[in-house]
């Protein structure tokens, strides 16, 4: 099973969920964050104050586009 169907089909996801050894995308912290800011990463969505999510939707894309 591709690691993309583990995810739900709409929502939300957390950075802990996303990255790291043995996720969807095996890159640090500090990678994706400056990934994020290039633009070669979604951008996030702040849910509140201290809370930041990703869009399930664009997870699933960009896990696609890489062949992860």
């Amino acid at each position: 099973m591709s690691t993309a169907n583990s995810f739900p089909e709409t929502g939300f996801v957390r950075l802990n969920l996303i990255v790291g050894r043995g996720r969807p995308i095996p890159v640090s912290k500090s990678t994706w964050w400056a990934g994020v800011k290039s633009g070669r990463f979604p951008q996030p969505v702040k849910l509140g104050p201290r809370i930041t999510a990703w869009r399930v939707e664009e997870i699933r894309a960009l896990i696609d586009r890489q062949g992860c």
